[in-house]
């Protein structure tokens, strides 16, 4: 689920300018689509730009947003014949027709998410990003994402999954986790690891949880499914 900004002039929901948009999961939040925006974006994933009507207003507004950087992708909302008046000019991301259906909507959404954060990666090669598969650990922000969707983690947590991340395919007994991320001075028992292994899985949600695979008897394990090794080979940057 992405933190969607939808840049609108519009007085109704956000049904009328994008209507598969309200069929998905996604937070969306409207905000004007006017130049005072960029002195206070929102926090988010990704920037809808509503180019339904005022086309020379959405590529001002648009140039800006490339001119001083939005921290997100942009993408425009336009219609079939608004399409002829986009160029490369505009600094856009990607661009959706708003009778875009929801799975079309989804996809772009998470395509522009995840070119933009590879983009960001590439450019700073010293940022300390760990990527694995679908799975994207940010070590200075103490940020993790799977498949561009933040996950809401605590310090051990994110600890957790990113020492796992680091060594895909090796098991790790409780005891080994427990020293790596508890320290030899932790007095507690190897349940605690249990308890944040579940806790993990719980908000990688159901798609994602088998990454943490269980060894029985033994331990745990970062998994890289053959899905996500078509997507993305290991790589530390």
């Amino acid at each position: 689920m992405a933190r969607v900004l939808l840049l609108t002039n519009t007085l109704s929901a956000s049904a009328e300018v994008l209507p598969s948009l309200a069929l998905l999961q996604h937070q969306v939040k409207i905000v004007p689509a006017e130049a005072s925006v960029l002195i206070d974006v929102p926090e988010a994933d990704i920037l809808l730009l509503d180019a339904r009507r005022d086309i020379p207003a959405a590529k001002n507004l648009a140039k800006l947003l490339h001119t001083t950087g939005s921290g997100a992708p942009v993408v425009v909302i336009t219609t079939e014949g608004g399409l002829s008046a986009l160029s490369a000019e505009w600094g856009i991301d990607d661009v959706i027709l708003d009778t875009a259906g929801p799975a079309e909507v989804d996809a772009r959404i998470r395509i522009a998410i995840g070119e933009y954060a590879a983009q960001l990666a590439e450019s700073d090669p010293g940022s300390g990003e760990i990527r694995t598969g679908e799975v994207s650990i940010d070590e200075n922000s103490y940020t993790a994402r799977i498949k561009g969707r933040a996950l809401d983690l605590t310090f051990k947590e994110f600890e957790l999954l990113k020492f796992l991340a680091q060594h895909p395919g090796r098991v790790f007994t409780r005891a080994q986790l427990l020293q790596e991320i508890w320290g030899y001075d932790y007095f507690g028992g190897t349940r605690t690891v249990d308890v944040h292994i579940r806790r993990l899985r719980s908000k990688l949600g159901p798609e994602h949880e088998a990454i943490i695979g269980t060894v029985r008897n033994v331990g745990y394990r970062f998994t890289v499914t053959s899905a996500m090794k078509d997507a993305q080979v290991t790589e530390r940057i």
